[in-house]
Protein backbone atom coordinates (compact mmCIF):
# COMPACT_ATOMS: atom_id res chain seq x y z
CA UNK A 1 0.00 0.00 0.00
CA UNK A 2 1.34 3.43 -0.95
CA UNK A 3 1.27 5.90 1.93
CA UNK A 4 1.25 9.69 1.68
CA UNK A 5 3.66 11.12 4.24
CA UNK A 6 2.18 14.63 4.32
CA UNK A 7 1.96 14.84 8.14
CA UNK A 8 5.61 13.90 8.61
CA UNK A 9 6.81 16.37 5.98
CA UNK A 10 4.74 19.21 7.41
CA UNK A 11 6.12 18.51 10.88
CA UNK A 12 9.69 18.50 9.52
CA UNK A 13 9.10 21.89 7.86
CA UNK A 14 7.18 23.37 10.81
CA UNK A 15 4.14 23.98 8.63
CA UNK A 16 0.46 23.24 9.03
CA UNK A 17 -2.04 21.33 6.93
CA UNK A 18 -3.91 24.59 6.28
CA UNK A 19 -0.70 26.31 5.13
CA UNK A 20 -0.18 23.55 2.54
CA UNK A 21 -3.73 23.94 1.21
CA UNK A 22 -3.32 27.71 0.88
CA UNK A 23 0.21 27.51 -0.56
CA UNK A 24 -0.64 24.91 -3.21
CA UNK A 25 -4.24 25.72 -4.04
CA UNK A 26 -5.11 22.07 -3.38
CA UNK A 27 -8.47 21.77 -1.68
CA UNK A 28 -8.57 20.89 1.99
CA UNK A 29 -10.80 17.92 1.14
CA UNK A 30 -8.27 16.49 -1.32
CA UNK A 31 -5.41 16.89 1.15
CA UNK A 32 -7.52 15.32 3.92
CA UNK A 33 -8.29 12.28 1.74
CA UNK A 34 -4.60 11.87 0.93
CA UNK A 35 -3.66 12.24 4.60
CA UNK A 36 -6.24 9.69 5.77
CA UNK A 37 -5.51 7.18 3.02
CA UNK A 38 -8.99 7.59 1.54
CA UNK A 39 -7.79 8.69 -1.91
CA UNK A 40 -7.67 6.10 -4.67
CA UNK A 41 -4.79 7.88 -6.40
CA UNK A 42 -2.91 11.14 -6.71
CA UNK A 43 -2.69 13.40 -9.74
CA UNK A 44 0.86 14.23 -10.86
CA UNK A 45 -0.02 17.93 -10.76
CA UNK A 46 -1.12 17.60 -7.12
CA UNK A 47 2.07 15.72 -6.25
CA UNK A 48 4.17 18.35 -8.03
CA UNK A 49 2.49 21.22 -6.13
CA UNK A 50 3.06 19.44 -2.82
CA UNK A 51 6.73 18.85 -3.67
CA UNK A 52 7.28 22.47 -4.71
CA UNK A 53 5.68 23.82 -1.53
CA UNK A 54 7.56 21.42 0.74
CA UNK A 55 10.81 21.62 -1.28
CA UNK A 56 11.09 17.86 -1.58
CA UNK A 57 11.02 15.02 -4.10
CA UNK A 58 8.03 12.75 -4.90
CA UNK A 59 9.78 9.89 -3.10
CA UNK A 60 9.71 11.98 0.08
CA UNK A 61 5.92 12.29 -0.15
CA UNK A 62 5.19 8.69 -1.16
CA UNK A 63 6.25 5.63 0.82
CA UNK A 64 5.62 1.96 0.24
CA UNK A 65 4.06 0.57 3.39
CA UNK A 66 2.88 -2.84 4.40
CA UNK A 67 -0.28 -3.96 2.67
CA UNK A 68 -3.34 -4.27 4.85
CA UNK A 69 -4.46 -7.88 5.09
CA UNK A 70 -7.76 -8.61 3.39
CA UNK A 71 -10.01 -10.67 5.61
CA UNK A 72 -12.82 -12.47 3.86
CA UNK A 73 -15.78 -13.51 5.93
CA UNK A 74 -18.36 -16.07 4.94
CA UNK A 75 -21.91 -14.84 4.70
CA UNK A 76 -24.75 -16.85 6.10
CA UNK A 77 -27.21 -17.79 3.44
CA UNK A 78 -30.83 -16.89 4.08
CA UNK A 79 -32.04 -19.47 1.56
CA UNK A 80 -32.40 -23.17 2.15
CA UNK A 81 -30.84 -24.32 -1.11
CA UNK A 82 -32.37 -27.79 -0.95
CA UNK A 83 -35.92 -26.62 -0.46
CA UNK A 84 -35.46 -23.29 -2.26
CA UNK A 85 -37.19 -21.51 0.63
CA UNK A 86 -36.15 -18.56 2.74
CA UNK A 87 -35.07 -19.44 6.28
CA UNK A 88 -36.57 -16.32 7.83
Amino acid sequence: MIEIRVDQLLAEHGRTFYWLAKETGISHTTLWRLKKGKALGINFETLEKMCQALKCQPGDVLALGLAKPVIKTARKSTTNHRAGKKLR
